[in-house]
């Protein structure tokens, strides 16, 4: 197991999905954990009260992770109640699905703010923390989709791929203070989304990935915990697929 005893965790979009998956494992794993979230405060303090029970420190903040100056309050914030710093998870995202020549600028502009702004806002804001402590690690939750494509997807699959060559740069900038960057790119989750698919969608997913099935959240929870902990103290810029052979 990857423990990570005493550490403080941020996790953006934290409430639900993969974000309370990776909340609640790095929370077994004995970190303090700050969660973002832009709506469902009743979600976000559910999970808090879940995480209360792992005895450590959890507490849920709304901000907007597409919104600069927020995104500078809510590191503030965490920094002035916990203490401190030590993992940034930047998760937070959205799909506004349509084919390019139907796309609309909003549906580009709001995928692009929320998915990629929001991963430069909260590592720009936390980066000189980290720095100071010459010690940090920073974890993108991007998508296979941000590797190979995805035809509807275009603004989802452009702010994936933009995460990855961010996580990329962010790596080789902070390295000489031993911080580390890297990113984790899921394939098919069970989530609140894929339940509502019809089975034929299901089954033409499915037959996609060689492992046969789609991933838990669980399992991207783990590959973050093992980031997210001092083993895996020499992994910086990687693009880990969490994919079942997806993008073999």
């Amino acid at each position: 197991m990857c423990k990570v005893p005493g550490k403080i965790a941020l996790v953006t979009g934290g409430s639900r999905g993969i974000g309370a998956a990776i909340a609640e494992k790095l929370a077994k794993n004995g970190a303090h954990i700050a969660i973002s979230y832009m709506s469902s405060p009743e979600k976000a303090e559910d999970l808090v009260q879940k995480l209360l029970g792992y005895n450590i420190k959890a507490k849920a903040y709304q901000s907007n992770a597409a919104d600069y100056s927020q995104c500078e309050t809510l590191i503030n914030a965490v920094l002035t109640d916990f203490g401190g710093l030590d993992i940034l998870v930047n998760n937070a995202g959205i799909t506004k699905d349509n084919l390019l020549l139907r796309m609309s600028e909003e549906q580009w502009d709001q995928v692009i703010d929320t998915n990629l702004k929001s991963a430069f806002n909260l590592t720009k804001h936390a980066c000189k923390h980290f720095m100071k402590n010459r010690n940090g690690s920073i974890i993108n939750i991007t998508s296979v989709v941000g590797v190979f494509g995805n035809a509807g997807q275009v603004n989802y699959a452009a702010s994936k791929a933009g995460m990855i060559g961010l996580t990329k740069a962010v790596a080789k900038e902070l390295a000489s203070r031993n911080v580390r960057c890297n990113a984790i790119a899921p394939g098919f989750i069970e989530t609140e989304m894929t339940h509502v698919l019809d089975e034929k969608t299901k089954e033409a997913f499915l037959k996609s990935i060689p492992l046969g099935r789609l991933a838990k959240a669980e399992e991207v929870a783990d590959v973050v915990a093992f980031l997210a902990s001092d083993q895996s103290s020499y992994v910086t810029g990687q693009v880990l697929s969490v994919c079942g052979g997806l993008n073999m």
